[in-house]
């Protein structure tokens, strides 16, 4: 009687000993899940956070010149004349807080734009008339005039050689001139929004993954439960 007494009280007790570790394992596993849960939605959050601000600095710099331009038509120009004219006083940086004086030439190109025959002063970029309204083509400053002056003559006799290209008018014609490419095109406009737009679908994608992973589990539950 006691033997048998004492093999069924050893056999509860391990039976309660494996329902603790049971509870305790899954315990450990829920706040192991859980941690792993914090940490991916806080990934997603900083993932929205960082498309946001990127939004923010395209959209007060890119898009913002994007707007302003009014060079959206593009056509066939002829070329007419190329030259250089004059030349500009220009600074450089030379090392920490040093700056010096040198001089570029001034390339000025006028074409002839097919659309309305109309003769024109043409420019390099938008950033080109900002820089200098006299210049159609402005060499990086250096120190060194001759190497400017060698970059203007290539492009000079660039332009001699194909007389007729693409560029890009006003058609309210406010600005009587046409460029020649467009810094703030939509191609540019569009490959500087495709990371930001990928970082925002890939942090709300992680979110709601997390999100209804959580229900779900939940739901099981639930159902376990009610089964019961």
């Amino acid at each position: 009687m006691f033997i048998w007494t004492s093999g069924r009280g050893s056999t509860s007790y391990r039976h309660d000993e494996k329902r603790d570790h049971d509870l305790l394992d899954k315990r450990k596993t829920v706040t192991a899940l859980k941690a792993g849960e914090d940490r991916a939605i806080l990934l997603g959050l900083a993932m929205m956070v960082c498309s946001i601000m990127m939004y923010f600095l395209l959209g007060i710099t890119l898009l913002r010149s994007y707007m302003q331009s009014v060079w959206t038509e593009e056509t066939q120009c002829s070329l007419l004349n190329a030259s250089i004219t004059e030349t500009f006083n220009c600074s450089f940086n030379c090392g920490p807080e040093c700056w010096k004086i040198s001089q570029y030439p001034c390339l000025q190109v006028y074409v002839n734009l097919t659309s309305s025959g109309q003769k024109l002063l043409l420019y390099h970029t938008e950033e080109t008339m900002k820089i200098n309204s006299e210049c159609s083509y402005i060499p990086k400053c250096g120190k060194n005039y001759e190497e400017s002056m060698s970059l203007v003559n290539v492009v000079m006799e660039n332009f001699r050689k194909y007389q007729r290209f693409s560029c890009f008018y006003d058609p309210e014609g406010v600005q009587k001139n046409v460029i020649l490419t467009k810094l703030y095109s939509s191609n540019v406009l569009f490959h500087s929004l495709v990371w930001p737009t990928c970082m925002m679908i890939g942090g709300v994608a992680i979110v709601a993954m997390v999100k209804l992973t959580q229900y779900l589990s939940l739901l099981c539950e639930r159902i376990q439960r009610i089964s019961r």
